[in-house]
């Protein structure tokens, strides 16, 4: 395999650094596994926390160097620090107690109570594996989860997603009513609309447990804990299955970016120092995030982190993750305020190559669980290397979140009229992506949506989706709306790098924002949940733009578009004419706002081609204007438009802001 600098020269500056990266990642690998996989030497989730042994008494190890006493508190002893439950020191900072088995009992809440020089104070066990809230006091426990009967997985998982096709999703926020939605609301009520659009993958946040609703799930304070607000882990099992059993793959946006910075619920301060799994003084600190940073130099957080990727993996069958906040994790200063460059950023002091390393090592060994699983980075910066193979000197992961695709429709839709868009610009930034690495495209993800932003449709729309969303309406704003949304969803997702993804009801444009209750809007819910019922009736808008995302995505897996790379062939900035072809399929787009342009004539491959897809058809509420299914033969004659590799030329009618897609027959 051609190494970095090989297949990009302007890396070639940069060889020797990318070679040390690469031995430090293979150097830590040895040193954690030796000869071995990795994912034979982390299992620290079976070794710490508490679990059942063979002759069925408990026994309980928690890692605390800083600690001069522990003890185990709980309903089964009051709450009280009593010696039968003290654990005991075994050496190099682990203590440990052994329990008969009728001490504990499932169900039972505990903490540990944690004694230092000069403090003390209750923790929740840094390996819990579940936590619940107390309803009245608001106090987080850890709970002993031992059911009588364990969960059968009943299908195998979901295979290999080489161009995945990703509905991301929020379990609590996915019911109609106003409340905290459970697994089982998603797994009954959404995974059947999930399969019947078409999408393959269901990227899930928030399944580590965090204290804070608001946070999204992106304040994490128990790593091992499946969040106890959406059910049970039996549950969440049965939700993954039947995912799996539609054949639809599961992956978890996973936080290993920061912890949350409570004490009593988290990680911070756990056994008097400030330093356990984080980095010490201000490093430790997040100046933007208020939480702590990890140390990803030290052993004992490597394995932890580690561990937790094979835990949720080994335990729930995870077939992937999406790591969140990777770009803070590369770099000391988080990537804050910083303009990105130039390769030299990449490469020089300001990079955390323990960050780095740590990255490496977790795709490897989710490699090693799972050949087919396959691992998603969330950065902005950019960074050489982070989707490629390790074997090329890369870090290994799968895919790169295209984030720049989303910033730039917004900037267009909020600084440019229709008249000024540049199809040529907007091709470059859609098709502006590293051939050594693959990327996942989207117009709009969750982070559009929350309070202080705006969805695509309402930045298109504002006040007006309130009062003309219903067929009969013809209001100019909506109906340019309900346009450019189609297009832009299209136009993306057919010129993704190698995966699409959307956000849970934005396929139908969910009006408004996402705002999770809080102090600041009466703790309500109305906003911090999903209206599907908005795209049921036919007097409303919403479901044709549902009608839409569902052909759209159910073509680009059937005729495997992101299959090939796209090829250019007509950039009018006149006419404001964009088309182009992939694999099978030509993409025309006309962005103009009030030319027509009929027999638009243009070089493209010979033969007979079919119109398989058109957003102005009456089923996506558009206006009719050509024929759905039509026929077109190309002319055997040199077009001045387009590629000039191509002899033939294809005629087409063009309607203003509309897109057809034609097939190759």
């Amino acid at each position: 395999m051609k190494k970095l600098y090989e297949t990009d020269p302007y890396l070639l500056p940069y060889r020797a650094a990318i070679e040390a990266r690469h031995e430090r990642i293979l150097g830590m690998k040895r040193h954690i596994a030796g000869d071995g996989l990795l994912k034979d030497a982390v299992n620290n989730h079976m070794y710490y926390g508490l679990h059942r042994c063979d002759d069925g008494s408990w026994v309980f190890r928690e890692w605390a160097p800083n600690a001069t006493k522990i003890y185990l508190v709980g309903d089964f002893n009051n709450w009280k620090r009593t010696d039968a439950y003290a654990l005991k020191p075994t050496g190099k900072g682990n203590w440990e107690i052994t329990l008969p088995s009728f001490f504990l009992n499932h169900g039972e809440l505990y903490k540990l109570y944690i004694e230092w020089p000069g403090g003390a104070g209750e923790r929740l066990p840094s390996y819990v594996t579940r936590v619940v809230q107390d309803e009245t006091t608001k106090v987080f426990s850890a709970q002993v989860w031992d059911p009588a009967e364990k969960y059968v997985w009943k299908h195998s998982r979901a295979g290999k997603r080489p161009h995945p096709m990703i509905y991301e999703c929020h379990i609590g926020m996915s019911s109609e009513q106003e409340k905290v939605a459970s697994f089982e609301d998603f797994r009954k009520t959404v995974l059947p609309k999930v399969k019947k659009l078409g999408y393959d993958t269901l990227q899930i946040m928030a399944l580590q447990e965090h204290p804070y609703y608001g946070s999204f799930g992106y304040q994490v304070s128990n790593f091992f804990a499946l969040s106890s607000r959406f059910g049970t882990p039996e549950e969440f099992k049965r939700l993954v299955d039947d995912a799996h059993g539609k054949g639809i793959a599961v992956v978890m946006d996973i936080v290993h970016s920061h912890s949350v910075d409570n004490e009593a619920e988290g990680l911070s301060n756990f056994d008097g120092t400030d330093h356990l799994y984080f980095y010490s003084g201000p490093q430790g600190h997040h100046p933007a995030w208020g939480s702590r940073c990890f140390d990803y130099g030290k052993d004992e957080t490597k394995y932890f982190l580690l561990s937790n990727v094979k835990y949720w993996m080994e335990e729930y069958h995870i077939d992937g993750f999406r790591f969140d906040g990777v770009t803070s994790m590369l770099y000391w200063d988080h990537g804050l305020g910083k303009d990105f460059v130039g390769y030299d950023n990449y490469f020089n002091g300001g990079v955390d190559e323990n960050a780095v390393t740590y990255l490496a090592l977790a795709n490897i060994l989710v490699r090693e669980m799972d050949p087919n699983a396959f691992t998603i980075a969330e950065d902005v910066s950019g960074m050489a290397g982070l989707a490629a193979p390790l074997a090329a000197g890369g870090v290994g992961f799968d895919f790169r979140m295209s984030m720049g695709v989303a910033d730039h429709w917004i900037k267009w839709i909020k600084e440019l009229s229709d008249e000024q868009w540049s199809v040529g610009e907007i091709w470059w930034q859609l098709t502006n992506k590293r051939d050594d690495e693959k990327t996942i495209s989207y117009a709009e993800c969750h982070d559009q949506a929350l309070v202080g932003d705006k969805t695509l449709i309402f930045r298109l729309m504002d006040k007006e989706m309130y009062f003309s969303m219903n067929t009969e309406s013809r209001n100019p704003v909506v109906d340019r709306g309900i346009a450019l949304h189609k297009m832009i969803r299209l136009v993306t997702a057919a010129t993704a790098g190698d995966g699409y993804l959307n956000f849970m009801g934005n396929e139908f444009g969910h009006p408004e924002w996402i705002d999770f209750p809080r102090e600041g809007n009466g703790w309500s819910y109305k906003h911090a949940r999903r209206q599907w019922s908005l795209a049921d009736p036919d007097y409303l808008r919403y479901g044709f733009l549902r009608n839409f995302d569902e052909a759209m995505v159910h073509l680009v897996r059937s005729e495997r578009v992101l299959y090939a790379r796209p090829e250019l062939l007509v950039q009018d900035e006149q006419k404001k004419i964009l088309i182009f072809r992939r694999k099978n399929c030509i993409f025309a787009l006309n962005f103009s706002a009030s030319g027509s342009y009929a027999d638009y004539g243009f070089a493209a491959p010979a033969g007979e081609w079919v119109d398989v897809l058109d957003t102005d058809e009456a089923r996506f509420n558009g206006f009719s204007r050509i024929v759905s299914g039509e026929h077109h033969f190309t002319v055997p004659e040199k077009s001045p438009n387009g590629n000039p590799r191509y002899g033939d030329t294809l005629y087409l009618y063009l309607p203003a802001r509309s897109a057809v897609v034609l097939k190759k027959l």
